[in-house]
């Protein structure tokens, strides 16, 4: 006689309140339970491409460059100013 055991880990989730209502709402459109939900959607993240050790790595020479006197002033150091001076090359 074979006897299977299935182990499980038991976990606390805290989610803002209207993602839980569209979890659930979808849970009850596909006929399933809100646990077998969750599992799948955590399953398909874990095997989407991209997020594993196959990720490349950023390289410097992939980052833009800004060729502008430096120092920089402090009003170019925001991503609003860092963007302006990039739209003027």
């Amino acid at each position: 006689m074979r006897i299977s055991v299935r182990l499980a880990v038991r976990t606390t989730l805290e989610l803002p309140d209207p993602l839980f209502a569209r979890l659930k709402a979808r849970a009850a459109l596909e006929g399933t339970t809100l646990k077998q939900l969750l599992c799948s959607f955590v399953e398909q993240g874990l095997e989407a491409p991209g997020h594993g050790r196959d990720t490349p790595t950023r390289r410097a020479a992939d980052l833009p460059r800004i060729d502008a006197e430096l120092p920089l002033r402090p009003d170019q150091l925001s991503n609003a100013g860092l963007f302006a001076l990039l739209e003027e090359e």
